[in-house]
């Protein structure tokens, strides 16, 4: 038996997990619609401190290292082995300042927003923060599996109660999609928790050798549930419809975390558990990954709701991402790394501007707008910023990730970075297009001419995630520097056979 060891106090990684949850439960106990103003502070009070939580992993964290960093473990149920066990590498550093940093942001837009139930709504979003900060945090294969199941629960509740008007319906779709996915996924831990000798240790797990056939099967019990959360080409219909009916907030972490957790799964467990599979499937998911990339860049061409067409170049960009994890090239792996990062920036930004649209409007339809420039060019210079880093625009953090894995393509297959290429002339297709439509010309829409121009609060909001977006375009260093090591370890790994 392991015996209980924090190697290091205080536990940043638990404080990172359980404080928002903490918080969000401290106010769903106290909070009241009649003290409104009293539960969005201390909401925000939760979300900075958890935030501020977060930053020491960043500071003390040593990029020379290989391994696991921060390491916490405990028995959790003996009976069967099950620990409590936290560690994070290079590979999913960043996911807990991002995550614990777009919730501070989702409760500043959910201000003014959100006036009925307040205190459910922003305990919600504090409660799903601590549970994804959890997710990149678990190395026990059971502990990873409750915290990858639970994240559905808060998510399911935000749509279905501040949603739109066909909330039930996406709520539903969103919760059967995710959840199928995820029991073959507990068929494929239960397992490997067999073959490792009664062992739920991720990182036993690494080492286990297994046939060809075994590792066939858990590639594909693993691709189930993480291919849907990503989500991936033919299983991504259900994301479009979450989007257009999830309140502002549920948009951007659906948008800016919660596609990452399956991106991250692929990192975790498929590559390092099945190396030997993971190599013979990767044409068929390079080839998931073009058709993500260039025939979901086409549809989003097409969409008339704004909210629908950035879920559309959501589903592009993770392409992107899968594209580049089975290149197994560092260029290509990083690359990857960097545009989750980036994309919980631009797409949870683009997401909050639309919001800011559609609190003054009522509608994300393109047709209703038009000459938003006039009314509000404060919020247009924001917009089309945000566009333009959509679109993997140069000196913005969307450029750095793409061109990154187009880069690692290229490497592996001259065709492949072509193809891959070509989605950037789509991206900025159909990001400009909106932009022509909404922002520019003649105010012909009467409701337009109302419009106000951002306040404070939104503008503070834009501002923190522009700064965040270029800052990443202009200097990637910290972000890929962290990633290094562990990437090249992992691919050390996964070049390796264990076919016993």
């Amino acid at each position: 038996m392991m015996q209980s060891t924090i190697s290091n106090f205080p536990p940043y990684l638990s404080l990172a997990i359980w404080l928002p949850v903490l918080f969000g439960v401290l106010i769903l106990a106290v909070g009241r619609d009649e003290r409104a103003g009293m539960t969005r502070w201390l909401a925000l009070a939760g979300a900075v401190v958890s935030l501020l939580a977060t930053f020491p992993l960043v500071s003390n964290f040593d990029n020379a290292a290989h391994g696991m960093q921060f390491v916490e473990s405990a028995p959790w149920i003996g009976r069967f082995n099950i620990f409590y066990s936290l560690g994070i590498d290079g590979l999913s550093l960043w996911f807990i300042p991002l995550t614990a940093f777009v919730t501070v942001i989702v409760i500043i837009s959910a201000w003014e927003v959100i006036q009925q139930r307040v205190a459910q709504y922003m305990g919600s979003f504090l409660i799903l923060s601590g549970l994804m900060i959890g997710v990149f945090c678990a190395m026990d294969g059971l502990l990873f599996y409750f915290f990858f199941e639970a994240t559905l629960i808060p998510m399911y509740i935000i749509i279905g109660i501040w949603g739109g008007d066909n909330r039930i319906y996406a709520s539903f779709k969103f919760f059967l999609y995710t959840f199928f996915g995820s029991l073959l996924t507990l068929v494929a831990i239960i397992y490997l928790y067999n073959a490792a000798g009664g062992s739920f240790d991720i990182l036993e797990w690494h080492k286990l050798p297994l046939t060809m056939k075994e590792q066939t099967f858990i590639f594909i019990a693993f691709l189930a549930a993480f291919a849907v959360k990503v989500p991936m080409f033919p299983v991504h219909t259900w994301l479009p419809d979450v989007h257009v009916e999830a309140p502002t907030g549920g948009s951007a972490v659906l948008a800016a975390i919660m596609l990452k957790l399956g991106a991250y799964g692929f990192l975790r467990f498929s590559l390092p558990i099945t190396p030997d599979a993971s190599h013979s499937m990767a044409g068929f998911i390079i080839t998931l990954s073009l058709i993500a990339v260039i025939y979901i860049g086409l549809v989003a061409l097409v969409q008339k709701d704004m909210k629908k067409l950035v879920a559309y170049s959501s589903i592009a960009h993770m392409g992107f991402v899968t594209l580049g994890f089975f290149m197994f090239n560092d260029m290509s792996v990083q690359g990857g790394i960097v545009q989750m990062i980036s994309h919980g920036f631009v797409s949870g930004a683009m997401f909050l501007c639309i919001g800011v649209l559609y609190d003054q409007m009522h509608s994300r339809q393109i047709a209703d707008y038009g000459g938003v420039v006039n009314r509000m060019p404060k919020f247009a210079a924001f917009f089309v910023l945000f566009s333009m880093a959509n679109a993997g625009l140069p000196a913005t953090s969307g450029f750095v990730g793409e061109f990154m894995v187009i880069l690692g393509a290229v490497q592996f297959n001259f065709w492949i970075g072509m193809l891959a290429a070509t989605a950037l002339i789509f991206g900025a297709a159909y990001s400009l297009w909106m932009v022509k439509r909404v922002v520019f010309g003649e105010v012909a829409n009467p409701h337009v001419a109302d419009l106000v121009d951002l306040n404070r609060r939104e503008f503070f909001m834009l501002a923190v995630l522009a700064i965040a977006t270029l800052y990443m375009g202009l200097y990637p260093a910290p972000f890929t520097d962290t990633m290094q090591t562990s990437v090249a370890d992992l691919l050390k790994h996964v070049s390796v056979s264990k076919l016993p």
